[in-house]
């Protein structure tokens, strides 16, 4: 069986909802199903064959060799199967997905990992701000599963995170952590100002002091943690660049966000 692949072959002007392309939702459809399916643009529908050229037959694997970043909703929902991106894409990448990976060899827009409860999402490139982030009106961010990302993040990742693990190989922007309720964070580049507003409780893992920490954290001094030896090796995956001496060294501790319930932690090697 070949994987089903969908060749973006026009440009867009409007974002396209692409939340219906998943395998649970393709699985036992034909090809002249699958082309006949409406996709939200904008404010009309658009078939599915005059914006790709589909081919395979597996639904289980779906690869989208396109490079737009007006490609909305890619892997909602998802419950399972792996769906691969050729590309940079754009909003809500893996929202509110259970289960199954995706992976980006690109950038990805605002909001991805939004609501995720399980499974992974590797990106092999740069994310938008609000990655693993609650949405307007929500009250909770990211509920589980693990975030991959090579290149560097925007602002207000783990905006509001209950649960899962979000690592970023490069720079994070500001507001990292901010008001997190629980769940682990890992940052290996430079983390930028007002790290963990209003954080309740989880675990912040920096390779560098952060660009600013408010004064509500206390420096609660070096400690040489058992534990992160274990969320060292959970935060492996292939081709992971992170070493490995960085969870085996003592690391300054940071407990916070004093302004709320302050039982959050901030980590720094070295």
């Amino acid at each position: 069986m070949n994987p089903l692949t969908f060749t973006l072959k026009t440009s867009l002007q409007q974002r396209l909802d692409l939340s219906a392309l998943t395998p649970s939702t393709l699985q036992d459809k034909s090809l002249s199903d699958i082309n006949a399916l409406e996709l939200p643009y904008g404010n009309r529908l658009l078939r599915v064959d005059a914006v790709f050229d589909v081919v395979g037959d597996d639904a289980q694997q779906i690869i989208f060799n396109a490079d737009c970043n007006k490609l909305d909703h890619i892997g909602a929902g998802l419950t399972g199967g792996t769906i691969e991106i050729q590309g940079s894409v754009g909003a809500y990448l893996g929202r509110d997905m259970r289960q199954g990976t995706i992976k980006v060899f690109g950038n990805t827009d605002v909001y991805a990992a939004a609501g995720m409860r399980g499974g992974e999402i590797f990106i092999q490139g740069n994310a938008g701000d609000f990655l693993g982030a609650a949405r307007a009106s929500e009250r909770q961010g990211m509920r589980g599963g693990r975030v991959i990302v090579t290149g560097n993040a925007g602002h207000r990742v783990g905006d509001q995170l209950r649960r899962g693990i979000i690592v970023i190989e490069g720079d994070a922007g500001d507001y990292c952590a901010s008001r997190m309720i629980a769940g682990t964070i890992a940052v290996f580049g430079q983390a930028g100002r007002y790290l963990g507003y209003g954080m309740q409780r989880g675990t912040v893992v920096l390779s560098r002091p952060p660009a600013h920490l408010p004064a509500t954290f206390n420096d609660c001094g070096k400690h040489e943690l058992l534990f992160l030896r274990l969320l060292g090796k959970s935060l492996q995956y292939p081709n992971c660049r992170i070493p490995s001496t960085l969870f085996s060294a003592p690391v300054q501790r940071f407990a916070g966000d004093l302004a709320t319930i302050g039982k959050g932690e901030i980590l720094v090697a070295g």
